[in-house]
């Protein structure tokens, strides 16, 4: 079986069923939870504050946070005491060495996230603080997109940078993942796949975790 992790993204979950979606993905066998925050700025959609943040974390499953919001500096330090990732946008972060590096300080791993059409390249200056770089693979906002096309080859492109830099970066994967896709991703480096619509649609939420670990490009 494949050492791939899986995080259910609970923008994709029953808001009014939120703690059952919760625990039945921790029963399924999530390794982390993927909770966007977004601000109505950088992408249309209005989500979560750090309150839910909060309550997650009485549910023992590692919380991994991703910022889909302007001015991510003042947003950082409400999430930090519930997130063991926290990730930002290299497209909203000017000083991102600063955000990345006040991430780390309080013993949380830091997280960069790519838009489709940002290049990998973006990232190379910041890879001795960056512990996870997240794909994006749909335009961000809005859960349910289809996954676009040949995001595999950025994958991999980021898979090269992280290798080059000698440190143990993490690939995430965010945005329409199914088991008919996630072995591409896995195949050019991805070590963590987000799924939402294709998680919580599922007959049978553990088979659904189970077939994207074991997915085979």
């Amino acid at each position: 079986m494949s050492n791939v992790k899986v995080a259910p993204s609970l923008l994709s979950a029953d808001p009014a069923n939120l703690a059952a979606d919760v625990i039945s993905v921790k029963d399924a066998g999530a390794d982390l939870l993927h909770l966007d925050i977004m601000d109505g700025h950088f992408v249309p959609n209005l989500t979560y504050g750090p309150q839910v943040a909060e309550s997650l974390t009485r549910f023992g499953v590692p919380l991994d946070v991703h910022l889909m919001v302007d001015n991510p500096e003042r947003i950082v330090p409400l999430f930090l005491p519930y997130a063991s990732y926290l990730t930002v946008h290299v497209e909203a972060a000017p000083h991102l060495h600063r955000i990345l590096q006040s991430i780390k300080d309080r013993g949380v791993k830091a997280g960069v996230a790519l838009n489709p059409a940002t290049p990998p390249e973006t990232i190379s200056y910041v890879t001795d603080l960056v512990d996870l770089v997240v794909v994006m693979a749909v335009n961000p906002g809005w859960g349910g997109q289809k996954c676009l096309t040949g995001m595999e080859r950025k994958v991999r492109a980021v898979k090269g940078i992280a290798l080059s830099s000698g440190r143990d970066i993490d690939i995430e994967v965010d945005g329409g993942v199914t088991h008919e896709n996630a072995g591409l991703f896995v195949s050019a480096g991805a070590t963590i796949l987000v799924s939402g619509s294709y998680l919580f649609k599922a007959p049978d939420r553990r088979n659904a975790i189970i077939a994207l670990r074991e997915s085979t490009a």
